[in-house]
């Protein structure tokens, strides 16, 4: 009766009665055309942010006859909700168990939490390589430094993997010049709760993300329950949850996407987040000189998020939106049963 599907809107498919499409869409400007065809298959299209749904709602294509005569637009006519990505509370919470983390030995470090995707220095989506050159040049020569930590691979676990990023890192490295300031590298596979570990050790003070673009960005939202600090870029999913007023949202740019990132996913015009470097130098050195006037908003933070954004809550608004989109209330019909005439019996 009712088909639900979570994946990239081309690949939707009708198969029930009603059909619902669940998606985190894409992280730019501009979605594929293939995509809206693929929406528009479905009965109902849930995205997992404000961002998410407004670019298949942007997108649109010409549509063109054999002769390459415009005959119209191509563009999403199937309904929208908007569905958060609630956390579990049950894992993502304030915790004295903490990950071991005895190789690192400062008392300050900024945590960085996702992929590193592909793309040339400067252009891969979570913008890993401009973070770790910005915080190198933020804190080089320093008396006292802090660490920055990544957790981080290209997708895999292998030693392989690890090596590949250990080599990027080395190689922003020899860019700076001066004594530099530790960056460290876990890899490879963590429980939740060791990841809620790692968010809550005294160690870590901020996490940090200057993300060009995100379909909500869930670890942001899972560290907020840490009350701590949050710098991130002031642009696409994250906004949903991440308050101006409560967290670090750094200004910037909406530019081109360069060609070493392009795939089968994104269009040349597609435009996504450069954030402002200055900016991003400024917040690094405030928050770690100024720690304590940003440790009230990050409370307010987290309260704001286990308010709104939980797993409980989204199951809530997820019936709300069933019931609004989907499940009908019948009509209540009187039931009339016809009078049944019984033949006279006859004695034997």
């Amino acid at each position: 009766d009712i088909w639900m599907q979570i994946t990239i809107p081309n690949e939707f498919m009708p198969n029930g009665h009603y059909n619902i499409g669940m998606t985190a869409g894409i992280e730019t400007t501009v979605c594929k055309e293939e995509w809206i065809v693929g929406a528009n298959r479905m009965n109902l299209v849930i995205g997992s942010s404000k961002h998410s749904i407004e670019v298949l709602k942007q997108t649109a294509y010409e549509k063109r006859n054999q002769q390459n005569q415009i005959i119209g637009k191509v563009q999403l006519e199937t309904p929208t909700e908007v569905l958060f990505e609630g956390f579990n509370e049950n894992i993502w919470k304030k915790t004295n168990e903490c990950l071991n983390l005895p190789e690192i030995k400062e008392q300050f470090c900024f945590l960085f939490v996702g992929h590193w995707m592909q793309g040339d220095f400067g252009h891969d989506r979570k913008n890993i390589g401009l973070l770790v050159k910005s915080f190198l040049e933020t804190f080089k020569n320093k008396a006292k430094q802090p660490a920055l930590i990544l957790k981080t691979s290209q997708g895999g676990v292998s030693f392989l993997d690890r090596d590949n990023i250990l080599k990027k890192i080395n190689d922003i490295k020899k860019t700076v010049k001066g004594k530099l300031p530790k960056v460290y590298l876990i890899h490879g596979d963590l429980l939740d709760e060791e990841i809620n570990e790692l968010y809550n050790h005294p160690k870590v003070k901020c996490m940090i993300n200057i993300t060009k673009g995100e379909g909500f960005g869930r670890p942001l939202l899972e560290f907020t329950q840490t009350k701590k600090p949050i710098i991130a870029s002031g642009w696409s999913g994250q906004v949903d949850f991440l308050k101006s007023d409560m967290s670090v949202l750094l200004p910037g740019s909406l530019n081109n996407l360069h060609p070493s990132v392009m795939n089968n996913w994104f269009v040349k015009e597609a435009k996504w987040f450069d954030v402002d470097r200055m900016a991003l130098g400024k917040a690094l050195k405030d928050v770690y000189k100024n720690y304590k006037n940003y440790t009230h908003r990050a409370k307010q933070q987290g309260n704001y998020c286990k308010e709104n954004f939980t797993y409980t809550k989204m199951k809530n608004k997820f019936s709300e939106v069933l019931k609004k989109n989907v499940i009908k209330a019948p009509k209540q019909v009187e039931l009339k049963l016809p009078e049944l005439k019984l033949p006279k019996l006859k004695k034997v």
